[in-house]
């Protein structure tokens, strides 16, 4: 007689070969969809590639390409410790936005490098134009990096915009006013998609390591039939 914790052929697990789950975890992170690759999971290694980096593409889109940095660069620290202050303190002084933008591998790494150098007083690299993923500057920052360039100059290039009726001019006190002025709501909007498109490579990352998740369930403890035999 069948044990009735026995399963059936249709609820036996599929076998996924893994090959080294350690370097498709590492390459899942790297490029999204590339440690499935790796382990010949084609199918699902291509879905995760485009859809993964068509969200970060697209949210690095909407938000100028701006989105993506690491953290902005230290202003001078507000007097007291009233909520005002610590709330500035914790928003001038990291971007948390970034730890969930930073599994999508690669392709956020150069944010971490960028704000180092800036941190460091060297001017961000240049990898694909305009400084890409560096940190917002502060007018004390922008003027450590780069004092030979006028001052009229600097503040037009990363202080300065214009408003809806393109005729009048705004100064922003640093150049992440700037960037939320300049894109408006789409800034957050890109942030957001960037962001998910981080979280989404978590769950690929977990799949290239342990596999897909399999619910087997028993079969369903059958109730004994009455027997005649024992009747009356």
């Amino acid at each position: 007689m069948a044990s009735s914790n026995s399963y059936t052929a249709e609820d036996t697990p599929p076998e996924v070969e893994l090959r080294d789950p350690r370097l498709a975890a590492f390459l899942a992170w790297l490029i999204p969809g590339l440690g499935h690759l790796y382990q010949r999971r084609t199918g699902k290694g291509l879905l995760y590639m485009v859809t993964i980096l068509g969200t970060f593409a697209y949210g690095m889109y909407l938000g100028g390409g701006r989105v993506v940095y690491a953290s902005t660069t230290k202003p001078p620290v507000p007097l007291g410790l009233n909520k005002q202050a610590i709330s500035q303190l914790v928003e001038d002084y990291g971007r948390w936005h970034y730890l969930c933008q930073l599994p999508v591998g690669l392709a956020a790494v150069p944010a971490y490098v960028q704000t180092w150098r800036v941190e460091n007083d060297k001017p961000p690299l240049d990898f694909f134009g305009d400084n890409f993923e560096r940190p917002p500057y502060t007018r004390e920052k922008a003027a450590i990096l780069f004092p030979n360039e006028d001052p009229k100059e600097r503040q037009r290039k990363y202080f300065q915009s214009t408003d809806q009726s393109k005729e009048n001019v705004v100064i922003h006190h640093s150049e992440r006013e700037k960037w939320h002025h300049d894109h408006h709501f789409h800034f957050e909007l890109g942030t957001v998609y960037t962001m998910i498109a981080g979280l989404m490579n978590v769950l690929a990352i977990c799949d290239a390591r342990w596999g897909p998740l399999v619910a087997v369930h028993p079969q369903d403890k059958k109730k004994p039939e009455p027997n005649d035999n024992e009747s009356g």
